[in-house]
């Protein structure tokens, strides 16, 4: 059975080419997506991800695509789901990319768009039997600027940090900001627990503006759990009761190991329930 994409508004096969050689994504990753889930046969979170997006566009100087709302997008994703034969869940990811033309400096801020859908085997959001295994990756770091919060297709240093995952036989890697401050993961927020408290990095810092980071700050002060968006050092990790991470695709991982310490995760049944008690609700 083939695979759809929507390029642009137009629906074809995924096998058909789309992009050529001058593509300034594939030249200077000049590009920024979303990853979005569809579950309980809707697009999650929509407004949210779309509001990260035409943020980046804004520190990218991308123009804004004619096309381009919130009505626009849940028709096209829907259309691509059903094209696709997806159930109720499935992972989205919509590209924005600025069109051809010039080196470096672009000859205009006109871009182009790219959806794809692709089924998930998991019915909402299921908290991870085995815990992660982590560990600190270090050969690069992140600036905290106004690009690092954005989901750019510049991902250089996760790349490397994937490799150093698969290399050394983790389940995810950690990375830190050029102040050693604990920032994120390679495609996921991290959370530190102490006492029933949330500890989190500020976006400041240097860490991907998460759309589940936001919406599990938001379940957690919502049932009296405080959290507190602070610069964590690697100590905080090492003492912490339990660690999780969060994206919109998993939801919640809970992390079983840090380097010799290991952790609970009592906190992360709690918040998968509430996250999937908003799904059935949004």
């Amino acid at each position: 059975m083939s695979n759809f994409i929507n390029h642009n508004g137009v629906i074809s096969e995924s096998d058909k080419p789309v992009l050529f050689v001058n593509n300034r994504g594939f030249r200077y990753g000049d590009a920024l997506f979303e990853t979005i889930r569809f579950s309980n046969n809707k697009p999650l979170f929509l407004k949210e991800h779309l509001q990260r997006l035409v943020n980046g566009m804004r520190v990218l100087k991308m123009e804004m695509h004619p096309l381009f709302s919130e009505s626009f997008f849940e028709k096209s994703i829907f259309e691509l789901v059903q094209r696709n034969g997806i159930g109720t869940d499935g992972r989205i990811r919509l590209t924005v990319y600025r069109n051809d033309g010039g080196f470096y400096a672009p000859s205009d801020s006109k871009v182009s768009f790219l959806i794809e859908a692709y089924p998930k085997e998991e019915v909402g959001y299921v908290l991870n039997q085995k815990g992660l295994t982590v560990d600190l990756y270090t050969e690069f770091r992140k600036t905290p600027n106004a690009l690092a919060s954005i989901k750019s297709a510049n991902s250089s240093i996760y790349v490397m940090a994937g490799i150093y995952k698969n290399q050394h036989q983790l389940d995810e890697c950690i990375l830190s900001n050029d102040k050693g401050h604990i920032i994120e993961a390679i495609s996921s927020n991290i959370f530190a627990v102490k006492n029933g408290v949330l500890y989190t990095s500020p976006v400041e810092d240097g860490c991907v503006d998460g759309v589940m980071r936001k919406k599990i700050i938001q379940i957690a002060q919502q049932n009296k759990i405080a959290v507190y968006e602070i610069s964590i050092m690697q100590n905080v990790l090492l003492g912490a009761d339990e660690l999780f991470l969060t994206n919109t695709i998993k939801g919640i991982q809970w992390v079983v190991a840090f380097k010799q310490k290991r952790y609970f995760n009592n906190t992360s049944k709690k918040l998968i329930e509430k996250l999937n008690e908003l799904v059935l609700n949004y």
